[in-house]
């Protein structure tokens, strides 16, 4: 008995210590693929913002109020997978008290937001903030890892980069060099 809650506060502390180091988590929902979003430990949750115009999707993910998720977590040194663990997801009404707390932190680590001066009152009104609440253990951790890899084919998005070269490249390339 003291060895399963021994393990439920490791790994509570896991979690929460991997997912406030990592820039980047993988969410997948109730439907859906996994998808890398960034984020930010707030309050005993990973906290996530999207689905607005320039920000990240999260729409096609099955991630509903009250609904799970399972979050995997990267080391940072290593790359890899470290952790793995079930959330409920919570859906932050805007200009709730929690939702302010939560965007005031996100707010901080948006990056290369175009319009920071009204990026809150824009999430407001466009945009879902989510709390990714952890549920129960750990299912992957260090000494209780899956064999197989979980490695997936990246998702269809027009930001490819495997297009035919232009017919002219070569003779354009050839032009500028001399001799």
């Amino acid at each position: 008995m003291t060895e399963t809650v021994s393990q439920a506060l490791q790994d509570r502390a896991l979690i929460e210590e991997a997912t406030k180091k990592s820039g980047l988590i993988w969410v997948r929902g109730a439907s859906g693929p996994a998808r890398a979003l960034w984020h930010l430990w707030h309050d005993g949750a990973a906290c996530v913002v999207g689905d607005g115009a320039g920000e990240q999707p999260l729409a096609d993910l099955g991630l509903t109020d009250g609904g799970p998720a399972t979050v995997t977590v990267r080391s940072k040194d290593k790359g890899g997978r470290l952790i793995a663990w079930q959330a409920r997801v919570a859906e932050l009404a805007p200009d709730s008290e929690p939702w302010r707390a939560a965007v005031e932190e996100l707010k901080g680590k948006r990056l290369n937001a175009p319009d920071a001066d009204t990026l809150t009152e824009r999430w407001a009104r466009e945009c879902r903030v989510l709390r990714l609440e952890p549920t129960g253990a750990a299912e992957q951790r260090p000494g209780a890892m899956p064999e197989d890899s979980h490695a997936a084919p990246p998702l269809p998005s027009p930001a490819i980069t495997r297009r035919p070269a232009p017919a002219a490249l070569p003779k354009l390339l050839r032009r500028g060099r001399k001799g």
